[in-house]
């Protein structure tokens, strides 16, 4: 999927009327006017094709991610991880504007787009097996079924769900690859030597027909890929898995009276822990201050303090997290700013 984004792409740049021999830009002569009706219209169709499947992946990727959340705390801490991967996908989106603001080509982008894919796969596995995560997520998110930590560390193995996925669908797709290679390296030819050999009628007739079985069978493919996997039994039910467990409330809740500061002691066993907190303004309250400052502190075993993160003020209604490793930790709020009580939650 990524390889024909990028392919596509890479036609479309050739296709940039900027870009096209001279001849084609001014229309010499009819049959140049022709020849750049056929690359308009190619053109075109890619610029849809591009589209749809930047939207396909999307659309995938929410689909499974919406999945995974039924498996999740319906309270703060299903939205903590929801800004978690909005975050980190905001990291990746600059990571990839800067390639593009350094002047990277087409390929660099998409050579980056596919490690962070791999990234993505990594973490996955890392998530279902690393023991000690596995510990923190238990507490953390409370009732995470074994079943979806297994899933998630499988989903990429040599013998797992995508790969029997690639294996049934992936030649269909494969040969889509082939075409589309074909059609840039024919482009790429053509046009750099058109000065000396202007394209034939029935070469551009070839081209533009190729162009139009690749966009539709693309289509076709995109379409019946994304319902094999909206009807795939890669998840079970959270309820069958038996995840009504994470609506256990696992978590603290406590008032903090206007003027007050609060604080907690937390022991974390796991390394890569998360500790989080939300806080939010009492019902009915009134006043024109909406911000609580908060800190937290690392208290070494000789009772040393080492501030993890710096006091800040944070707006109300905001849930975060930070992430740590093992060891005691203190939670301040402070609200001696604030005229009215906080509820905070962590």
């Amino acid at each position: 999927m990524w390889k024909n984004r990028e392919q596509m792409e890479e036609i479309l740049f050739l296709l940039n009327k900027s870009r096209r021999p001279v001849a084609l830009q001014q229309k010499s002569t009819p049959e140049d006017a022709e020849i750049v009706s056929t690359l308009d219209d190619c053109e075109t169709k890619l610029k849809e094709m591009l589209k749809k499947l930047e939207q396909f992946q999307l659309k995938n990727a929410d689909n499974v991610f919406n999945t995974v959340m039924t498996y999740m705390p319906q309270d703060f801490r299903g939205t903590l991880i929801r800004q978690q991967r909005e975050r980190s996908e905001r990291n990746k989106q600059a990571e990839v504007d800067a390639v593009v603001s350094a002047g990277g080509s087409i390929h660099d982008r998409y050579a980056l787009l596919w490690k962070q894919q791999m990234d993505r796969r990594v973490q996955l596995a890392q998530l279902g097996s690393a023991t000690g995560v596995y510990k923190t997520l238990v507490r953390y998110l409370v009732g995470v079924p074994q079943v979806l930590l297994d899933f998630i560390r499988q989903i990429n193995d040599a013998n797992g769900p995508m790969e029997v996925q690639r294996e049934r669908y992936g030649p269909a797709l494969y040969t889509l690859t082939k075409l589309v290679l074909a059609v840039r390296l024919y482009l790429h030819l053509s046009l750099a030597r058109y000065g000396q050999k202007k394209i034939g009628k029935d070469d551009i007739a070839v081209l533009q027909q190729a162009v139009v079985i690749y966009t539709e069978e693309f289509g076709k493919f995109t379409t019946f890929i994304g319902e094999v996997f909206v009807n795939a039994p890669f998840f079970i039910s959270a309820e069958d898995a038996g995840a009504d467990s994470r609506k256990n409330d696992e978590y603290r809740e406590t008032i903090i009276p206007a003027g007050k500061t609060h604080e907690v002691i937390l022991s974390v066993e796991a390394v890569n822990s998360y500790i989080a907190w939300d806080f939010s303004l009492q019902q009915g309250a009134l006043s024109t201050l909406l911000d609580i400052g908060f800190h937290v502190e690392y208290i070494s075993p000789s009772r040393e303090k080492t501030l993890i993160l710096p006091y800040r003020r944070y707006e109300a209604d905001q849930g975060n997290f930070c992430t740590v490793f093992a060891g005691s930790y203190k939670l301040v709020w402070d609200n001696s700013y604030s005229t009215f009580f906080k509820k905070c939650v962590y």
